[in-house]
């Protein structure tokens, strides 16, 4: 969809609050997302999964479906034109299963169908024979037991990524700590919950290649890995996007992207494919659940002196971003705080659960839970107030890492930890609407047995990709003549998921050019990668690249006005025709961690979040209501209010899901609740009301001085929120997300 707003110039540039020109149509239900797609001739398509954690696959018989009326197409792996696995960094998961199945959920057959009925019957009418075998679930068993089944390629470690700083004391030696506390946590496989499922329509086209427009987060990478599974080369595929309904990680990864394609090109029909609620539960990747050890050490006056810990992520059956991932949670495994002696083990491992990947926090949330949990017992120790042993821990800017890297740009983490203290508290009365307490309108209680907590979390996060990778984005902008007005075109790859970002990139072409009209052309892989719409960063590098293409055509423009001082700016347009710059922009470069130490740059960019919550709490039900939350984040720079504040309060909310609700129940490798009715997510009902500050100390190394902000709150709500339950119930609760029966059972 082309989004074109005007404006009066820079009464919607860079700093207000500018309308988002598909808020309207979303609100209205009038906005087409990819599942909306629609093409007269187009068919349908399905696909068979497996039921099996894990088995091998003894024979495959299509012949039912195949003889189906209205059946198109049946392919399996054997039909794939061109290379058989892709992957987003290795190419490790098959297009279709080959001889075996490595977790539930797995597509072994894809049918076309003219209706989709018709489609999900002939689907459910292939024949498969399989022989189930041991799966492997337990990520530490497939990590550190020797006799363990092989799940990945050459072995069950994605990662293992140490990180060393000095040397912890031994205890009795000079310099050893005084007070230890250790603890071991747990965090659930989380789902992104996105509101739009995997969806997209494929159409061959008449030069042999496929058009195809689809919901994602990432159309360079997707292309990168279709066109070779197809057996054409990149230029044959190409991409649009599509209406997307929410992403946070999980469009990343393939979902029917090659599947729609193969059927498109098998039948020489356009394709379309739309998941349901169910499947798309097995059809993307999830949060890696997590479990955590931990040890810190302290002085009696709460100094930090060593942290060590182990960090197990569960990776499931595939690649995926693992790496990465364990990259984030050894990198940030000790959190915001000046630590001098570290040593940290993080590792990714390969199970039968269902593949795991990019998840807003990426990594930093798991880690995040552990080590604040971890402040907070530190605290008791000490006897301390749990905001104030964060203070004397706390980094600021010149402080380094556990990587070594040195925090370069504004870090008043010690400021923003004061100023949240100092919010006033909602009042304590008993309210006199039920909605306002555990359980709500169920009125399971009027009040009694309720406890009221306080609780306090604090996250770190990079911001773009890090460890050497090639992070940067390309945007093409052209100044024209619309009619007798100046009018400004912009094209970027840039996946829009519902952040703003396309109403960021008409507010820097107005800034920037001093432009009212602006147009956002659609994104499509016609014009270079934009990289994905992930790790908090198209604000930084798109928003990066769209200012640079905006001064090229500035400077051009000058150049102009100055042979001809006396003509306007339309009219040296008008004379001389419109002015077109294309820029790829690129941040200072990042570097890999040392397999070894850890050590390294790896980083972009850092963001801090700190949180508040206080909750209301059914000791004898188990049920928590988050009463108040207050948060206190630092930008950089407020681009637009309007859409940071909704990144937020939409970070918080999922922080508070995790911290309460939201959890994929595998068992034995099997998920048992596929859908929103045992899936639970928060609703309007369970966001309670925020304070927000939100403070704005300019990264200098940043386009306009911005700091990446969707990420970050999603890290600190959740230990904050577990915090204030614990200071309710007085429970340890070393597990997210909390059940009624960790706290009424125990």
């Amino acid at each position: 969809m082309t989004h074109t707003a005007s404006g009066r110039g820079q009464d919607q540039g860079i700093g207000t609050s500018a309308p988002r020109p598909d808020g309207a149509l979303k609100v209205t239900g009038e906005f087409a997302y990819a599942s909306d797609l629609y093409l007269a001739d187009m068919l349908w398509g399905a696909t068979l999964r497996s039921p099996h954690p894990s088995a091998w696959i003894r024979a495959v018989d299509i012949g039912p479906a195949l003889a189906m009326p209205g059946v198109r197409a049946v392919l399996t792996h054997e039909d794939v034109p061109g290379h058989r696995f892709y992957g987003l960094e290795h190419r490790d998961q098959p297009v279709l299963a080959i001889d075996q199945v490595r977790h539930q959920g797995e597509p072994i057959v894809i049918v076309a169908a003219d209706h989709p009925e018709t489609a999900r019957r002939a689907a459910a009418a292939v024949r498969v024979e399989y022989e189930p075998r041991e799966a492997v679930t337990d990520a530490r068993r497939a990590l550190f037991d020797p006799g363990c089944p092989v799940v990945g390629p050459g072995g069950n470690v994605v990662r293992h990524q140490p990180v060393r700083v000095g040397r912890v004391p031994e205890p009795g030696t000079p310099g050893a700590a005084e007070v230890v506390v250790t603890g071991e946590y747990e965090v659930g496989m989380q789902d992104q919950a996105f509101l739009g499922p995997e969806s997209g329509l494929a159409v061959p086209a008449e030069d042999g290649g496929v058009d195809l427009y689809v919901a994602t987060q990432w159309l360079h990478v997707d292309q990168d890995q279709i066109a070779p599974c197809l057996g054409l080369p990149k230029e044959k595929v190409r991409l649009a996007l599509a209406g997307v309904g929410g992403a946070f990680g999980a469009r990343e990864d393939l979902s029917m992207q090659v599947h729609a394609a193969m059927l498109a090109l098998r039948t020489g029909r356009p394709v379309k494919m739309v998941y349901g609620r169910e499947e798309s539960f097995f059809g993307h990747v999830h949060r890696h659940p997590a479990r955590l050890r931990y040890e810190h050490g302290a002085t009696r006056d709460g100094r930090l002196v060593h942290v060590r810990a182990e960090i197990v992520l569960d990776g499931g059956a595939y690649r995926s971003s693992s790496p990465a991932v364990v990259g984030n949670a050894a990198s940030l495994g000790v959190g915001p705080y000046e630590v001098p002696n570290i040593e940290i083990d993080a590792y990714g491992a390969y199970t039968n659960n269902p593949p795991c990947g990019a998840m807003r926090g990426f990594g930093a949330v798991q880690a995040c839970y552990a080590y604040e949990s971890q402040m907070d017992r530190l605290a008791e120790a000490c006897g301390l107030d749990p905001v104030e042993i964060r203070v004397r821990n706390a980094v600021s800017q010149g402080s380094r890492l556990a990587t070594g890297q040195v925090i370069d740009s504004p870090a008043p983490l010690a400021a923003m930890l004061r100023e949240l203290a100092a919010m006033p508290l909602p009042a304590g009365d008993r309210p006199a609407d039920l909605r306002a307490l555990p359980g709500g309108v169920a009125q399971t209680t009027h009040g009694e047995g309720v406890r009221r907590g306080v609780g306090y979390g604090v996250g770190i996060k990079n911001i773009c990709f890090s460890e050497g990778f090639d992070d940067y984005s390309t945007a093409r902008v052209r100044l024209e003549l619309a009619g007798d007005s100046l009018h400004v075109h912009v094209h970027t790859a840039a996946a829009e998921v519902g952040q703003g970002l396309v109403t960021l990139q008409a507010q820097i072409a107005r800034t920037e050019l001093g432009v009212a009209r602006v147009t956002v052309a659609p994104a499509d892989t016609t014009v270079g990668s934009a990289g994905s719409t992930s790790a908090s960063r198209q604000s930084y590098v798109t928003g990066g690249a769209v200012k640079a293409a905006c001064e090229a055509v500035r400077e051009r423009l000058d150049a102009l006005r100055a042979g001809r001082p006396e003509l306007t700016a339309e009219e040296l347009v008008a004379r001389y025709g419109p002015i077109e710059e294309t820029r790829e922009y690129r941040h200072r470069p990042t570097f890999p961690m040392d397999p070894v130490t850890g050590r390294g740059d790896s980083h972009t960019q850092l963001a801090l979040c700190a949180h508040r919550a206080v909750v209301d709490v059914d000791v004898e039900l188990g049920l928590v209501k988050v009463v108040e939350l207050a948060a206190v984040q630092d930008v950089g720079k407020i681009l637009n209010r309007s859409a940071l504040e909704g990144q937020i309060h939409g970070g918080t909310a999922q922080g508070l899901g995790l911290a309460l609700m939201e959890e994929i129940q595998v068992r034995d490798g099997r998920v048992l609740n596929p859908s929103f009715t045992d899936y639970l997510i928060p609703t309007i009902l369970d966001m309670p009301p925020m304070r927000l500050s939100i403070l704005e100390n300019p990264d200098p190394h940043a386009p306009y001085g911005l700091r990446g902000a969707g990420e970050p709150p999603t890290l600190s709500s959740t230990p904050a929120i577990v915090a204030a339950v614990r200071a309710a119930t007085g429970l340890p609760l070393p597990r997210v997300p909390i059940r009624p029966h960790d706290i009424a059972l125990s």
